[in-house]
């Protein structure tokens, strides 16, 4: 069984890929809006999307072990 220190560091870890691939994936979404689509923001709300649902998988498969 996982001690209490390494559970919190996993959890950080996770965290932390979220905040950064959202960061990333907000500022790719705009930039390609910018350039393809110029009234409707699609891929700023789209790109986001997709790393929460990921990130939402992969704490489902970590937890159900």
């Amino acid at each position: 069984m996982k001690s209490n220190k390494d559970i919190l560091l996993q959890y950080t870890g996770l965290v932390t890929q979220l905040l950064f691939s959202l960061g990333l994936t907000l500022f790719a979404g705009k930039w390609l809006d910018q350039h393809f689509f110029n009234s409707n923001p699609i891929l700023v709300w789209v790109l986001p999307m997709f790393v929460i649902i990921g990130i939402i998988i992969k704490v489902i498969k970590d937890t159900s072990k």
